[in-house]
């Protein structure tokens, strides 16, 4: 169970940032090791801006990991992507820091 601390998007978007790119290829490696593991990815986010813009941007983030991992020539059927917004926290929403906590991709690599 892996909450991908190297994982950066541009604010209020679902594009990677270059220095994402690193710890990404570092999953993609531990999967090209072994073909029986399989990924889950979830967004999550901070409670500023409410669920209509939340739900959205974090299902399009945990999509953006898939699909950059796909993309490295992991097959799709290995890995799921979903968003839970807000409803997820790991640390309080009333301080800075604990919101920039709760804006993170959680990354669970299982054998099914």
């Amino acid at each position: 169970n892996t909450s991908a601390k190297n994982i950066f998007f541009q604010v209020n978007s679902d594009k990677l940032l270059p220095q994402s790119f690193k710890a990404l290829n570092d999953v993609v490696a531990v999967l090209n090791e072994d073909a029986a593991l399989k990924l889950d990815i979830e967004g999550h986010t901070d409670i500023s801006g409410g669920d209509k813009i939340n739900v959205p941007l974090s299902k399009n983030r945990a999509k953006s990991v898939y699909d950059y991992i796909t993309s490295k020539g992991i097959n799709a059927s290995r890995i799921t992507s979903e968003g839970f917004a807000s409803s997820r926290p790991i640390d309080d929403n009333k301080t800075a820091k604990g919101k920039a906590l709760n804006r993170r991709v959680e990354m669970k690599l299982k054998y099914y």
